[in-house]
């Protein structure tokens, strides 16, 4: 039974590392695992795992649309470029490694998608780099660190779909645990760019500067007609202050009129408030950077372009989801479980963070392996900590933390992405990228597990 679903999951990293799409390939995963347990492989198909995908889509879609759309209304109306040529600039070649992590994280802590963020940044990052006679293969780091830590799973409020999922099944919003998510950020972005500013010092050292004949080289460009960043900014901060407010307002909301739809108002917070932000956010991104938009051509491209990516990641999380309750539903399944469970330190905290770091890693993807992990053993989670007098918020911040540690291998398609747009390969980049997007997070949040467990922090 267990080696069914361990054959399954070997062939999905395999898919997965080899640039299949997992939409198709995950239910084929799914079906394999299936066969081997001696389960009818259509009914399992379409009652499991397109039931489970559908409704991900269902909760979600919304986020990933308007997160999608938002992310392209920055890029197309300049305000992305602005904000990233600001902070560069004014940190300049000396602080080359902070700008670029910095100019990073304000993007995505305001909502940006991960993806803009790089093609945003990376113009910016190669010239201060180049400047500065850097090491280019730092940079993919630097775009990691800014971009897939801590203002996409720790700090408090952040947008980014890895902070919302743990909300449906522990009942918590985006600011869940705010402490414990401040010290493990602070912890990823001090020790991963103390990790970089040493990696830069010894490859200059040993004669390393930027480099020749790098491939994909940003073309140099006139920055001057950019717009106003603190204007750029508007949208970001609309986005985070709006998302606060309409957190706390919606929580205030007499649930009655919810119970015909068959849901409760603690679950829908979340998505509810950062819904009517991320819309707010677009709208007032467009309005500020008009100018650079006016025609129909421009703003086909921002919305529509940004539509249609959204679509193929929910559909890439969606069907990592199916595929994780199809296994889930297996008798084998039952036997991985009660080993993850056996992980008793006291708390579910441990079991919980190694369950969704190893099958964020399977997956290559922090929002696919969460959901799996979750969708399986979530409400398990909850009842533990019940019993044992744990904030739930706590249980979604760990979550949060721990699908941003292994998802980060090299097979994940963000890394890979990354790579690409930077000109970079695995070789030269990715130990420092590892360090800071894999082993450091990794640290941090059990670190902050110790802490949670000892002092009683939320």
């Amino acid at each position: 039974m267990v080696l069914g679903i361990i054959l399954s999951l070997i062939l999905l990293t395999i898919i997965a590392y080899r640039g299949f799409s997992v939409i198709l390939f995950a239910p084929v995963c799914a079906l394999v695992a299936a066969a081997t347990a001696g389960l009818p492989l259509l009914p399992t198909y379409t009652e499991v795992f397109m039931v489970k995908a559908v409704g991900y889509v269902k909760n979600f879609f919304p986020i990933f649309l308007l997160g999608a759309v938002f992310g392209k209304v920055m890029e197309e109306t300049g305000a992305a470029k602005a904000i990233a040529h600001w902070i560069t600039l004014k940190l300049g070649p000396a602080k080359a490694v902070t700008a670029v992590v910095l100019a990073c994280a304000v993007l995505t802590y305001g909502g940006v998608s991960l993806f803009v963020v790089a093609f945003a940044v990376y113009p910016f990052a190669a010239a201060l780099f180049k400047e500065g006679n850097i090491p280019k293969r730092l940079i993919p780091a630097c775009i990691a660190l800014g971009s897939f830590t801590f203002t996409m799973t720790a700090f408090p409020g952040t947008p980014q779909i890895q902070n919302l999922i743990p909300g449906k099944y522990f009942g918590t919003d985006a600011y869940a645990a705010p402490t414990v998510g401040i010290i493990a950020g602070l912890m990823m972005a001090i020790g991963g760019i103390a990790w970089l500013e040493w990696r830069k010092r010894k490859l200059m050292a040993a004669g390393e500067g930027y480099g020749t004949g790098h491939i994909n080289e940003p073309e140099e460009k006139n920055h001057e007609n950019l717009m106003n960043p603190i204007v750029a900014m508007l949208p970001l901060f609309t986005v985070l202050v709006l998302n606060y407010v309409l957190t706390t307002v919606i929580k205030g909301w007499d649930p009655a009129f919810l119970k015909p739809y068959g849901v409760t108002l603690a679950s829908v917070t979340a998505t509810w408030a950062l819904i009517i932000a991320l819309v707010v956010g677009i709208v007032l991104a467009l309005i500020i950077g008009w100018n650079n938009v006016k025609g129909e051509a421009r703003l086909h491209k921002a919305l529509n372009t940004g539509a249609i990516g959204s679509l193929l990641a929910i559909m890439n999380t969606a069907s990592e989801v199916g595929y994780g309750n199809v296994v889930s539903s297996l008798p084998g399944f039952k036997q991985v479980a009660d080993f993850m469970m056996s992980i008793d330190p006291g708390t579910p905290l441990v079991s919980e963070a190694i369950t969704v770091n190893v099958l964020a890693g399977i997956t290559g993807s922090a929002s696919g392996g969460m959901s799996i992990a979750l969708e399986a053993m979530g409400k398990q989670y909850l009842d533990w900590a019940n019993a044992v007098g744990l904030n739930p918020q706590l249980l979604h911040k760990i979550a949060s933390l721990s699908s941003g540690g292994f998802d980060s291998l090299p097979h994940n398609g963000a890394v890979i992405t990354l790579l690409a747009i930077c000109g970079m390969n695995h070789r030269a980049s990715y130990p420092d990228i590892g360090m800071v997007s894999v082993v450091i997070p990794f640290v941090s949040t059990f670190f902050v597990i110790i802490l949670a467990t000892l002092f009683g922090i939320v």
